[in-house]
């Protein structure tokens, strides 16, 4: 089985606008809301790959209780959030126009007591299975969180993922994750460094293998992909083909389909085909990939 863990998941208020001008009224010319976090994206696309999954997490309020909701009976994936006392599970407004804006919620306050409920959760999983760990927590929550997650799982047989930024990611990394996906600015990041060069990307992908990650999935935008797998070899992809309209969730669709490629015991080398069309299929969709749109994209590679 697969298990998404979403920390801080969101409704996204999404929102379009002729222009925004500042202090005054602006008309909505489209609306829509989707249930959002980087966990239940990758859910959604795994669900398209006729994957199935189950979605953890912290939801709190009526906010959270919607999510829950939607995630059942809009996405029809497995919602197992775990409900917390204080706090509300946020509203992403996304406002897009002549230029994009965000403004992003605080999310739930989410106490130890709830973090042993989520620990009580995951030690059920079983050898053989496959645990996501996607994105941002709240802020009351350390961020040695996911390294602890891990930490108490060392015993199992289980491929973790880490999709995540900064201390987040760097704590796991003593626990070998089996695929750790940062961006090429998020990598630079990592390092406190500039990356100019695709020589670059691959040197310090490298060392944040040296440093614990089997398998290391560098997104680099139109420049395509660096995947280092587990056996020290490297791969490149360049980008689908297509009009980009959201980029919002492309990430998490190429984690989505680097698992999926995994399971189904392609080759790196296909699975970053795979990863890559879903990406792209994301990328060029209104909302997250379908699988015709995934299936077009892998005719790319063909």
């Amino acid at each position: 089985m697969i298990y998404t863990v979403t920390m801080n998941p969101a409704l996204d208020y999404v929102v379009t606008v002729e222009s925004f001008a500042a202090g005054e009224v602006n008309r909505v010319k489209t609306e829509h809301v989707y249930f959002g976090g980087k966990g239940i994206n990758v859910s959604k696309i795994l669900k398209e790959l006729g994957l199935e999954s189950q979605c953890f997490g912290f939801v709190a309020g009526f906010t959270g209780k919607e999510l829950a909701r939607g995630v059942e009976e809009e996405l029809g994936l497995c919602s197992r959030f775990i409900e917390v006392a204080d706090g509300m599970t946020r509203i992403n407004v996304k406002m897009r126009g002549d230029q994009e804006t965000e403004i992003n919620g605080m999310g739930p306050v989410v106490r130890d007591g709830d973090v042993e409920k989520l620990q009580t959760q995951l030690e059920a999983l079983n050898d053989g299975d496959v645990l996501i760990l996607s994105g941002s927590v709240p802020q009351t929550m350390d961020a040695k969180i996911y390294a602890d997650i891990m930490n108490a799982l060392q015993s199992k047989e289980i491929k973790v993922v880490v999709d995540a930024t900064g201390e987040l990611l760097l704590r796991t990394l003593p626990y070998k994750p089996f695929l750790i996906k940062p961006n090429k600015d998020e990598l630079a990041d990592l390092f406190e460094v500039e990356i100019h060069t695709i020589e670059e990307v691959e040197r310090y992908a490298r060392k944040l293998q040296a440093l614990g990650a089997q398998n290391v999935l560098i997104s680099m935008a139109k420049d395509g992909s660096l995947l280092i797998d587990e056996d020290g070899q490297s791969h490149r992809i360049g980008v689908c083909q297509g009009e980009v309209v959201n980029s919002v969730g492309a990430g998490d669709s190429m984690v989505a389909g680097f698992v999926a490629g995994c399971l189904s015991g392609k080759s790196y080398a296909d699975t970053l085909k795979l990863a890559t069309a879903c990406g792209g299929a994301s990328a060029f969709s209104q909302d997250l990939a379908k699988r015709e749109k995934i299936e077009e994209m892998v005719k790319q590679w063909a």
